[in-house]
């Protein structure tokens, strides 16, 4: 699999609290450098990213975010606002409260009210799968599906961990066959991605891969023309360290 089609699945994505504008900004060139599926922004920067980035880019954007448990009509509300905005994509999250005491008809209505909303629209279901059960993973495979959502989602990315290989073969195994996977949080590498990829996980949530392309561009240049010996070794010989990406791959 060539890193192309990779970055072809990658929200590139940065939410994290003290995001600027011009971080913001900065992502969009480097989605459009990289031919990303979209941008992932908090919601204040979405209209700003698409007055900037047009047709260009689809700008995905985050309700309920990153712990869930806002009402249904604030969700509904952010939504619309967000819409109104400019956003092409929504990424929920459920209320996992209501998951756990069995409010299983609040959480299905409260992603169908928001698929509604969304209309043609991509909405994609953050189910935070770090703090469920396996049987709770399932339930929500069944409860986003009959709600029509376009995606489930593993993680915010906020929470305890992100994505794991086994939890994508799990959604792969339960959702329905119109329902699309989302892995998010922790892939820090394209082994990594292609792994997830290969086992169902149609789009990716991270900043990182695209951090280490341009690593590895800034590294080609610098070592151009420079002895071998300074290119992925120390010049004892000594493998050298690996690039290794910072942050939260949801972030």
């Amino acid at each position: 699999m060539d890193r192309d089609k990779i970055f072809s699945a990658v929200d590139h994505t940065a939410l994290a609290q003290d995001a600027t504008w011009e971080q913001v900004k900065e992502l969009c060139d480097q989605a459009l450098k990289f031919h990303t599926a979209s941008v992932c922004i908090p919601p204040s920067y979405v209209a700003r990213a698409k007055e900037y980035l047009g047709e260009r880019m689809a700008v995905c954007t985050v309700i309920g975010f990153p712990n869930g448990y806002q009402t249904r009509a604030v969700k509904a509300f952010e939504t619309r606002d967000a819409i109104a905005n400019g956003a092409d994509e929504i990424d929920m999250v459920i209320n996992i409260g209501d998951l756990k005491d069995g409010r299983l008809d609040a959480v299905r209505e409260e992603i169908k009210e928001l698929k509604d909303i969304c209309g043609s629209r991509i909405l994609k279901v953050i189910i935070e799968t770090c703090l469920l059960t396996d049987e709770e993973k399932k339930i929500m495979c069944r409860l986003v599906t009959e709600a029509g959502a376009d995606f489930i989602k593993t993680s915010t990315g906020f929470s305890a961990a992100g994505a794991t290989f086994a939890d994508v073969e799990l959604f792969a195994a339960h959702v329905g066959e119109k329902v699309r996977i989302k892995a998010a949080g922790g892939i820090s590498s394209f082994e990594d991605a292609k792994r997830f990829m290969e086992l169902g996980a149609d789009r990716l949530g991270t900043s990182r891969l695209v951090k280490l392309a341009l690593a590895e561009e800034k590294s080609g240049a610098e070592m151009d023309g420079k002895p071998d010996t300074e290119v992925g070794e120390k010049p004892d010989g000594e493998p050298g360290a690996g690039g290794d990406a910072d942050g939260d791959a949801d972030r």
